[in-house]
C-alpha cells in the first residue's frame, strides 16, 4: 500500500464527513477508528479533518493543489470499502 506514504505529496487535505449514529455511516467510523493512525503517522503533515454530524451521509473529501476538490460518497460502504474509494480519489486527482 504505498498509495498511503505518498498521500501527503498529492493531497493537501483530507476531510471526512460522517453521522456519529447512522448505520450508512458504520464502515466510516470503523475506518477512522482503525486506520486513521497509520494515516497519520505516514503522512504526519497532512491534515486529515473528521467532522461528524447527526444525520449527515458520509463522504470524503480530497483537496489538491490551486485549491481543486473531489469527493465520493460512501453511504453504506464497510472499512475496506472506504480504503478503497481513499485510493480511487487520490489516484484520480483532477489536472
Amino acid at each position: 500500500m504505498a498509495w498511503r506514504a505518498s498521500l501527503s505529496k498529492t493531497v493537501q487535505e483530507l476531510r471526512i464527513h460522517l453521522c456519529q449514529t447512522s448505520p450508512s455511516s458504520k464502515g466510516v467510523r470503523d475506518f477512522v477508528a482503525h486506520r486513521y493512525q497509520e494515516l497519520k503517522n505516514q503522512n504526519p503533515q497532512l491534515p486529515i479533518l473528521i467532522r461528524e454530524c447527526s444525520g449527515v451521509q458520509p463522504r470524503l473529501f480530497a483537496r489538491f493543489d490551486y485549491g481543486k476538490e473531489k469527493a465520493v460518497g460512501l453511504d453504506g460502504l464497510d472499512e475496506a470499502a472506504v480504503e478503497s474509494k481513499l485510493e480511487e480519489l487520490v489516484k484520480t486527482k483532477p489536472q
